[in-house]
């Protein structure tokens, strides 16, 4: 079953206007958008769609706070499409749309979506690092300026809070194939598809059963860079920062998590850890210390001012 990843997230949202506004900031584009919602897409076409809670058109709720109404994944070609109908169908009802792509549920009552992927080629150059001795950048080409457009290249993963962890797993990794790359004892495991080498897709979190739903998701951004300054512009136009920037150990990804009026956090991510089959996965009890190797704080003031010494007497 080559699932390769989050195609899609699908909301029904109490204040159209405002995600819209949001997502467009955050940087997705917008791809059929009117005041009823629509896709925001990022380079490679994976996206985020919005509309408003009361649409018809829209799959139920999950019952609690959550908006999120379904996850679509992407799948490499037909063959992994009709791979993951057989297996679902053995024990659950599978829905044919009538645009080729499949739906059914989890065992959590997450409505999931499969389809052969949208994901587009990326023409994307990973972040260069100049380091002594081995220059990675050309002679006199800078490696930052205020005036450098960063989109989000793909949708990276989608967090979940599930009231039973174990059974959550055990339907992704017996049923769809997913691999437990790492685990954070008191939460949940990381869970790679066999589509892709990233760190993970997925990431389950036990929590009671009033908290199901989405905690987070994140795009790939092209570096450290990328996710410093995207995550300082989205600040400067009056978003709250939530968590970071930091760096994940597990994974060790860059992040800089965001409040939303999606009533979810949204990430930019950065330089994930890939990994294949022959990974060992870790283990470390759920804590700060487990969750990243490092964490920034903003300052307002960080250099010593007033005038020179003499010129107005001591400050």
């Amino acid at each position: 079953m080559q699932i390769i990843g989050p195609d899609a997230l699908v909301f029904g949202v109490d204040d159209v206007a405002a995600c819209a506004q949001f997502l467009a900031d955050y940087g997705l584009t917008p791809v059929g958008v009117t005041e009823a919602g629509g896709r925001f897409e990022a380079e490679d076409g994976t996206a985020v769609v919005i509309a408003a809670a009361d649409d018809p058109a829209l799959p139920p709720p999950l019952g609690t706070a959550s908006l999120l109404r379904k996850t679509v994944y992407g799948v490499q070609d037909a063959a992994a499409l009709a791979a993951i109908a057989e297996e679902l169908g053995r024990d659950r009802e599978v829905t044919r749309l009538a645009d080729g792509s499949i739906e059914a549920h989890d065992d959590m009552g997450f409505l999931l979506g499969f389809q052969v992927t949208v994901r587009r080629p990326l023409q994307a150059r990973g972040e260069a690092a100049n380091v002594p001795g081995a220059a990675a950048r050309a002679v006199n080409a800078v490696a930052v300026s205020e005036d450098t457009v960063h989109r989000p290249l793909t949708l990276s993963h989608v967090v979940y809070f599930v009231p039973d962890e174990a059974r959550a797993t055990a339907f992704y990794t017996e049923r769809l194939g997913f691999k437990c790359t790492d685990r954070l004892e008191g939460a949940g495991p990381f869970l790679r598809p066999a589509g892709t080498l990233d760190h993970h897709t997925l990431f389950l979190i036990q929590t009671p059963p009033f908290m199901k739903g989405i905690e987070h998701f994140t795009f790939h951004m092209n570096g450290p860079t990328a996710v410093m300054q995207a995550g300082y512009r989205l600040v400067a136009k009056g978003y709250q920062s939530f968590w970071g920037p930091g760096r994940h150990k597990m994974g060790s990804n860059w992040f800089w998590y965001f409040n939303s009026p999606l009533a979810t956090h949204i990430e930019y991510d950065a330089d994930m850890d890939q990994h294949d089959d022959s990974w060992t996965a870790r283990a470390a009890p759920l804590g700060a210390d487990a969750s990243q190797a490092f964490l920034f704080q903003s300052r307002d003031k960080w250099a010593p001012g007033g005038p020179p010494p003499g010129a107005g007497g001591p400050r």
